[in-house]
């Protein structure tokens, strides 16, 4: 039994090193840099640089379509859709539906079947003309400077936290006189394998 106790605890202490350095290894993971012009606690305005995506679209609910985009796009990066070089894994994944600002936003629901645009922010110092040419169902887009408010959470970002973090995000930005130019984009910077405590979300509003 005390044997049996033993084995557990080193087989426990053993995964949770190994998750620690995967944890570490994605917090290392680069992403596309920014300037923080405004903060409040988990709440920011920040300022982007220009930046190219990949991106995808795919149609079905929201889980489902960050699955399907996200394997299609990793194919892309790590040349398995295609021929040519492997290019470095970048965080975060972005989501959105895709479209421009609506009177009445849309609704954004596991169980409502939609267009959802999957992108990939592609390394930093590259070109659309000297990146890999992507198979048909992804492309590559170039971003200007833009202007976006940004609400930090950890946790699994299921619709309800990311519907009461926005609305949290849109009173907050409200109140800075700032004016949202676009839909939410979600932006989910871990694997499902880190702890939920540990994972990082953040919903994204552009600003006009």
């Amino acid at each position: 039994m005390r044997k049996a106790a033993v084995a557990g605890a080193a087989a426990g202490a053993t995964l949770l090193g190994a998750a620690v350095i995967y944890y570490l290894q994605e917090k290392a993971t680069p992403g596309p840099s920014y300037r923080v012009l405004t903060s409040d606690g988990e709440l920011e305005v920040r300022l982007y640089g220009g930046m190219i995506v990949a991106e995808t679209i795919v149609a079905g609910p929201r889980k489902d379509a960050l699955n399907q985009g996200f394997h299609r796009l990793a194919d892309y990066i790590f040349a398995k859709s295609r021929e040519g070089e492997k290019l470095p894994m970048t965080a975060p994944v972005l989501q959105d539906s895709g479209n421009p600002l609506a009177t009445d936003p849309p609704l954004f629901d596991d169980m409502v079947e939609g267009q959802w645009r999957v992108r990939f922010v592609m390394p930093e110092g590259r070109s659309v003309d000297d990146l890999p040419e992507p198979p048909a169902e992804i492309e590559l887009v170039e971003l200007g400077e833009r202007r976006v408010g940004a609400v930090k959470f950890s946790g699994v970002a299921d619709d309800d936290r990311l519907v009461a973090h926005e609305d949290k995000l849109r009173g907050w930005l409200s109140r800075q006189g700032e004016r949202a130019a676009a839909d939410p984009e979600y932006a989910f910077y871990n694997s499902p394998m880190i702890p939920p405590p540990l994972r990082r979300n953040e919903v994204l509003i552009p600003l006009g």
